[in-house]
C-alpha cells in the first residue's frame, strides 16, 4: 500500500514521541512491503513562534491532502493565559471541525505488567477492554460564548443529528466486539442530555437492536469506571463528559502517556494522538513515554489504512516491550532503572523488524 501521512508534532514532548510513532511505521512497512510517506508541518505553539497562526492555512491543507495524519501535542507554558484572543489549543480544535473529525476512539487496555502502576487494586484490571467514543465537534467546547465583566455563559448545544452520527460510531464498533454499549449522559438535569438518552434509544432501536445499550448517568459512569471498570465494553458520550471521562479511564492502564486516540469522520481520513498533553516540564529531556504515540500509529494503520494485521503487529510489539520491562520513568517502578524514550522506541522497532 501506497500512503501519505501528514505528521505535526506539535509542542513539548510531542516532537519527541510523534519521533517514535514514525519510526514504528516505517518499521512497519519495511517488513509488510508498504510505501508510507511522511511530511512534517508546525502547528500550535511551534507554529506561533514562527510568526504564524496556530493552525496554519498551509498546514491544515497538507492534512486535507493526506491519508491520515499523526498528531504530537499542544502547548506551551508561555501562551498558557487561558483568557489570550489566540491559544495553541485552537489548532487542534480547527483541525476537529475543518475535517470534520466529530468521533473521538480512546482504547484502554491495561497491560498485566503495569497493573502495579495504576492506582486501583490489581483485582479490578482483569478483564479490563473498553472503548470510549466521545463526541468532539459539538457541545459546549464549541457553543455561544459571552463574558461580561461579572458573569459568563458557555452554551451547551446539540442536535439530534449530531447524536445519531456518533451514536451510529459506537455501536458499529460494539457490533464488532461484545455488543454492548454503554451511553453516559446527565439527562436528569440537562436538556441536552434528555434529546441525547433520547436520540441514541431511537438508533439503537432502529438500526442496531442486536447491542445491549445501558444509559447511565455521567457521575455513576465516574464511579463505576474505578469500581468495575470490567463490566464496560463501549461508552458513548458528548463532549465535555467524554474528556474528562477517558483521561480517568487512563489511571486504569497506569499513565496518561500510555493511552491512544484516533479522531474520525465520515471518511477514512483520522487524526491520531496521544492524549497526554505537551508537558513543558519534560520537554527536551529524552524521558517521554511514547508508548500512547506509538499505539496511537497502530490506530492510524487501523481506521485510516485498513491494514488489521499491521496494527496488530505493533500494538503486539508495544505490549511485549512493555512486559519486558522497557519502561519510561512514568510507568517504571521507584527505585529501578528507566528507559529513555528512544530506548522504549527502539524496544518496538526492534520486534516488529523480526515478529
Amino acid at each position: 500500500m501506497k500512503a501519505r501521512i501528514a505528521v505535526l508534532p506539535g509542542d513539548g514532548i510531542g516532537p519527541e514521541v510523534t519521533a517514535e510513532a514514525v519510526r514504528a511505521l516505517r518499521a512497519v512497512a519495511a517488513r509488510f512491503g508498504h510505501d508510507f510517506g511522511f511530511e512534517e508541518a508546525p502547528v500550535g505553539a511551534a507554529a506561533m513562534d514562527a510568526g504564524q497562526e496556530p493552525l496554519p492555512a498551509a498546514t491544515l491543507a497538507l492534512a486535507r491532502e493526506c491519508d491520515a495524519i499523526l498528531f504530537g501535542a499542544i502547548g506551551a507554558l508561555k501562551y498558557a493565559d487561558p483568557a489570550a484572543r489566540i491559544r495553541p489549543e485552537q489548532a487542534i480544535l480547527g483541525l476537529r471541525e475543518a475535517l470534520g473529525l466529530y468521533a473521538n476512539l480512546r482504547p484502554v487496555v491495561p497491560q498485566p505488567a503495569l497493573h502495579v502502576a495504576s492506582p486501583l487494586k490489581e483485582s479490578l484490571l482483569g478483564g479490563v477492554d473498553l472503548l470510549i467514543v466521545r463526541e468532539l465537534t459539538g457541545g459546549i467546547y464549541f457553543g455561544r460564548r459571552t463574558r461580561e465583566a461579572d458573569s459568563a455563559t458557555d452554551e451547551c448545544r446539540y442536535t439530534a443529528g449530531e447524536i445519531e452520527r456518533i451514536a451510529r460510531i459506537a455501536f458499529r464498533l460494539a457490533a464488532a466486539r461484545r455488543g454492548r454499549v454503554t451511553s453516559v449522559d446527565k439527562a436528569n438535569v440537562l436538556e441536552t442530555s434528555r434529546l441525547w438518552r433520547e436520540t441514541v434509544t431511537r438508533v439503537v432501536r432502529e438500526e442496531f437492536p442486536a447491542i445491549t445499550l445501558e444509559h447511565q448517568l455521567v457521575d455513576s459512569a465516574a464511579m463505576l469506571l474505578l469500581t468495575r471498570p470490567a463490566s464496560f465494553d463501549v461508552l458513548v458520550t458528548e463532549n465535555l463528559f467524554g474528556d474528562i471521562l477517558s483521561d480517568e479511564a487512563a489511571a486504569l492502564a497506569g499513565s496518561l502517556g500510555l493511552m491512544p486516540s484516533a479522531s474520525l469522520g465520515d471518511g477514512r481520513r483520522g487524526l491520531y494522538e496521544p492524549i497526554h498533553g505537551s508537558a513543558p516540564d519534560i520537554a527536551g529531556r529524552g524521558i517521554a513515554n511514547p508508548y500512547g504515540a506509538i499505539a496511537s500509529a497502530a490506530l492510524l494503520l487501523r481506521h485510516s489504512l485498513g491494514l488489521e494485521t499491521e496494527a496488530a503487529a505493533v500494538e503486539r510489539a508495544v505490549a511485549e516491550a512493555i512486559a519486558a520491562g522497557v519502561l519510561t520513568p512514568d510507568i517504571a517502578p521507584r527505585g529501578t532503572d528507566a528507559a529513555p524514550t528512544q530506548a522504549a522506541g527502539d524496544a518496538v522497532v526492534d520486534r516488529l523488524r523480526v515478529s
